[in-house]
C-alpha cells in the first residue's frame, strides 16, 4: 500500500495557538497554492481519497480535485481528525502551564493533554483507519490511497509504519517530522 498523506494548508488563526480539533478554516490563497503543487505529486488514479471531518482538509481536498478531476470524490473519515486538545484548544501555546506539558511527557501514551484525548487514542484511531484503507484497497485491487489530514495524524501513521500498532513508549518515539502546512509525505507498506 502507498499512502499519500497531505497536510491541510496554513490555518486562518493567529500564530502560536493550539488548534487541534478546532474547526478553523485554512487560508484560501495557501490552499490554492498547495492544491496546485499537490496536483503534480499525487499519482494517477489513486483508489480512494479520504479527508478528516475538519473544514481545512475539505478545502484542500476539493481544491485538489478541481485540478485533478480524475481523483475519486473525497470521503470524510473523522478518524483522520487532529488530536483534541480539550481545554487547551485555541489557547496560546505559551500560556499553557509547564506542568501540563510535564504531565503529558510523564505518561505520553495515556495522558489526556487538555483533558480529552491521549496520544495513544490518536494512534489507535489512525491504526483503525489504516486497516480500513488496506481493506478498501484490497477489495478493488488498488495500491494507492490519499489522506488529506493533519500533522498529528501524519505522525501517528509514521509511528505505526515504524513500530506497528502498539503503545507508544514515550515522546522519544513520536516522530518529529511532519510536512509543513500544504505539504505531503508518502508512506509505503
Amino acid at each position: 500500500m502507498n499512502l499519500w498523506l497531505l497536510r491541510h494548508a496554513q490555518v486562518d488563526l493567529p500564530p502560536g495557538l493550539c488548534y487541534g480539533i478546532t474547526d478553523a478554516p485554512a487560508l484560501a490563497g495557501a490552499t490554492a497554492g498547495a492544491a496546485f503543487d499537490l496536483a503534480e505529486v499525487v499519482p494517477a488514479r489513486p483508489t480512494l481519497v479520504w479527508m478528516s471531518g475538519l473544514q481545512r482538509t475539505h478545502q484542500l481536498a476539493h481544491a485538489l480535485r478541481r485540478h485533478r478531476p480524475d481523483l475519486p470524490a473525497p470521503e470524510v473519515d473523522v478518524r483522520l481528525n487532529e488530536m483534541n486538545f480539550g481545554r487547551w484548544e485555541q489557547q496560546p501555546w505559551d500560556d499553557i502551564p509547564r506542568s501540563a506539558f510535564d504531565d503529558w511527557m510523564t505518561d505520553f501514551a495515556q495522558h489526556r493533554f487538555g483533558g480529552l484525548e491521549s496520544t495513544q487514542a490518536v494512534i489507535d484511531r489512525v491504526a483503525a483507519a489504516l486497516a480500513d484503507t488496506r481493506e478498501a484497497l484490497a477489495q478493488v485491487g488498488g495500491s494507492h490511497a490519499v489522506w488529506v489530514t493533519h500533522a498529528g495524524v501524519i505522525r501517528a501513521a509514521q509511528f505505526l509504519r515504524v513500530h506497528g500498532h502498539r503503545p507508544v513508549a514515550g515522546a522519544h518515539e513520536w516522530p518529529q517530522d511532519a510536512p509543513a502546512p500544504g505539504g505531503w509525505t508518502l508512506l509505503r507498506w
